[in-house]
């Protein structure tokens, strides 16, 4: 499998456009240093996780501090995350641990996400991409079995359902897609990332599978969370019909999950450049290349 850097997981979310939405409205790309510099112009901000709030399991310095002023003055802050390879309960404590005050309710996740849509598909068994150090706890009432390296369980299964890939190998991978081109069968991902980044580097996640064994046998994946629109529906409602969506912002280090899928939402976007997927590389180029404009871009959170 091609190494992970900055360059090639690019390149892999280009290769991926057909199955994203389309960016139909680019923004002015207006330089500011941090958020506290664009809080009198919004009202809400979500703001994504892995590289706006922490890269792996340490917050970003100074973050808390921020998003506690942003709250203080007023401002409605949740976090929109593309987080699916755990319970949703173990976000909270995350956070909190982080240095993060995040109301339960203003925890959005793509697991979350995904499992409101479950709650209409719970006669099917799924085959799920699940690490066993994950655990079963909010999906217990599923008919579910973890895949590993049995190949029978593969063909038994009536669907797939892509979770967390922290356990997820190139042997799972082959089984999986010759399962797929020997019975087609729907495939939902609760993470359409295709890459996280970590203390060390990038991980890659379900939303990289997803796309490979889509290339390979033609399924089209249903993807939960960021940038498709289920994810930011969970987010309008709760925020209510009283909201003016032009004093929302999503900010986030991705130029194919976060902007993206604010400029499908009809939101404004911030890109985060100096942290996370960028990690203070140049964003002129991939933003030209690409042709997703954030309204701002942003150096840190």
């Amino acid at each position: 499998m091609t190494e992970l850097t900055l360059e090639t997981a690019f390149a892999a979310y280009e290769a991926a456009r057909g199955r994203l939405p389309s960016a139909d409205k680019p923004g002015a790309c207006i330089r500011r240093h941090s958020l506290e510099d664009i809080a009198d112009d919004f009202d809400v901000f979500l703001l994504d996780a892995f590289g706006v709030l922490n890269i792996g399991e340490e917050p970003i310095p100074g973050v808390p501090e921020r998003v506690a002023w942003l709250q203080s003055q007023g401002k409605k802050v949740f976090v929109v995350t593309n987080a699916a390879g755990k319970p949703n309960a173990s976000l909270e404590v995350k956070y909190a641990k982080l240095g993060y005050d995040i109301a339960p309710e203003h925890i959005i996740s793509s697991r979350k996400t995904i499992l409101r849509a479950l709650e209409d598909a719970q006669q099917h068994h799924w085959g799920a991409m699940l690490s066993r150090a994950a655990g079963f706890d909010d999906v217990e009432h599923l008919k579910l079995t973890r895949l590993e390296d049995e190949t029978a369980v593969y063909g038994d299964v009536d669907a797939f359902l892509l979770l967390g890939a922290a356990e997820w190998t190139e042997t799972r991978q082959a089984l999986l897609e010759e399962a797929l081109l020997h019975r087609p069968r729907p495939v939902w991902v609760a993470n359409p990332d295709i890459v996280a980044p970590r203390e060390d580097g990038f991980s890659s996640e379900p939303g990289r599978y997803a796309h490979r064994l889509a290339d390979r046998t033609g399924i089209s994946p249903v993807f939960y969370g960021k940038p498709f629109a289920n994810i930011y529906d969970i987010a309008f409602e709760k925020l209510g019909p009283a909201i003016d969506r032009n004093r929302i912002v999503m900010v986030g280090d991705s130029l194919h999950t976060d902007v993206l899928g604010a400029q499908a939402a009809g939101i404004s976007s911030a890109l985060i450049s100096g942290f996370g997927f960028f990690g203070g590389q140049a964003v002129e180029a991939p933003i030209s290349q690409s042709g997703i404009k954030p309204d701002f871009i942003l150096e840190r959170p």
